[in-house]
């Protein structure tokens, strides 16, 4: 018996990166995952892989959000944890030299999409008695940093959001979380770092981001929203958890 043997698990943006990871562990512990995201080839192929049913969904527009939700309810007739996890970095710029078309695009999909997921999940949640949020929000979220006004925004409304809605919902037996990452390493990291000029100092300064050494892996990510979605967390509710090597800590 998987830690999530029986359950009904979303994950969105599940097609790559972080959310494929969880989407992957969810699943080898048991779940039935339902891989949404809008990169339809990739998603299908997960989903197959898992064991899983694949859901398209845009998460910066309500209606597709809401019609995700209905039919991964319809289809496996509950659920059990919703994983918010789609989200982008947006280009870096200064405040005063950010557009406004990054600033709409940036909230959209990071805190847009989160409350879409948590308003249109809610009620099957309440009337089933139960189920777990978890929200990806970041480190940004918690330690500002300069020039990613939209992302440092969106990520600290994803972590207040997240404890808004945990304390509406205790009563109903609805723990709701945030995981809040470092800089991981993805394969989109991995080709970021290869456009700079130097590669390898990249990496380095990376490597020495936080003080543990070395990077936050997608594993990592992973095995600490496993926890948060499980019943070894069943008294945990509205915590944002760094992931992080000790990088909010100075």
């Amino acid at each position: 018996m998987g830690k999530l043997s029986g359950r009904i698990a979303v994950v969105t943006g599940a097609a790559s990166g972080i959310g494929r990871g969880c989407a992957e562990l969810f699943a080898s512990e048991g779940a039935t995952v339902v891989v949404a995201d809008l990169q339809e080839e990739a998603g299908r192929e997960i989903a197959d892989a898992i064991g899983g049913s694949f859901e398209h969904v845009d998460v910066a527009n309500p209606a597709s959000v809401e019609g995700m939700i209905s039919h991964a309810a319809e289809r496996h007739g509950r659920i059990d944890i919703l994983m918010n996890n789609a989200g982008i970095d947006g280009a870096q710029a200064n405040t005063a030299d950010s557009t406004l078309e990054n600033w709409d695009q940036v909230v959209a999909i990071n805190l847009n999409g989160v409350y879409y997921g948590m308003k249109y999940v809610l009620p099957h949640m309440i009337e089933q008695s139960g189920g777990v949020i978890l929200n990806t929000a970041s480190t940004v979220g918690l330690n500002a940093v300069g020039a990613m006004p939209a992302y440092s925004a969106s990520k600290a409304g994803v972590v207040h959001l997240s404890k808004a809605v945990a304390i509406e919902n205790a009563m109903h037996r609805i723990r709701v979380n945030a995981i809040c990452p470092s800089v991981v390493l993805s394969p989109l990291l991995e080709n970021f770092m290869a456009r700079m000029p130097d590669p390898e100092g990249a990496r380095q300064g990376f490597e020495m981001l936080n003080p543990l050494p070395g990077m936050v892996t997608i594993e990592a990510v992973a095995k600490s929203a496993l926890f948060l979605v499980s019943d070894d967390s069943e008294f945990i509710t509205a915590v944002a958890l760094p992931v992080d090597g000790g990088y909010t800590a100075r």
